[in-house]
């Protein structure tokens, strides 16, 4: 999470601020968190990913957002800017702002030293929240490792990890592979 938290403020005024904010801010039940800039790495990684799926999802109804559109979790408390979202059915909204989605399938977070266990601990918890989510991946900014959560039909999370930058990961709910030498492409090539 970022530094300098704002606190007590409502959902409804979270949303207000966000609408005429310069900056991007999460918010986890009443403080909000200004996003600090990621680095050239985080940038480039984050990039790859949204043009590889992109790319194969073109000709699918699957939509493919950056890190530009909030989701909200269920709760109404918490709002984050995931590195990556999917949706794959119809978009669905928060009803108090249209660009605030709450139905994504995959969430994908690039690692930072800053953040990696606040996205693999709390953060993670949270979005568990979300009904629609069944594969949540988590990528390494500094070596070729991806690590995939997918959720199981009894509810479980099954963790495998991807280690190599010749080495591929699937993403069988939105039937995508990621090569994680395009992943990494201009990072670690």
């Amino acid at each position: 999470m970022a530094a300098n938290p704002n606190f007590n403020i409502t959902p409804e005024e979270y949303l207000q601020i966000e609408r005429e904010a310069e900056y991007k801010s999460e918010y986890v039940d009443g403080v909000m968190y200004a996003m600090a800039g990621g680095s050239p790495p985080h940038s480039l990684i984050s990039g790859n990913v949204v043009t590889e799926i992109n790319i194969q999802l073109r000709n699918s109804p699957c939509q493919v957002y950056n890190s530009d559109l909030k989701v909200r979790l269920p709760d109404s408390r918490k709002f984050f800017y995931p590195d990556v979202s999917v949706v794959c059915a119809s978009p669905e909204y928060d009803e108090r702002e249209s660009g605030v989605l709450i139905n994504p399938l995959v969430i994908i977070e690039v690692l930072s030293p800053s953040t990696a266990a606040y996205d693999r601990g709390k953060k993670f918890q949270w979005y568990q929240q979300i009904e629609s989510l069944r594969e949540y991946i988590l990528i390494a900014h500094d070596e070729p490792v991806i690590e995939q959560f997918v959720r199981q039909p009894s509810g479980s999370w099954l963790y495998t990890k991807v280690e190599g930058i010749e080495q591929s990961v699937a993403l069988a709910t939105v039937n995508c592979n990621l090569k994680l030498k395009d992943i990494y492409a201009k990072v670690l090539t």
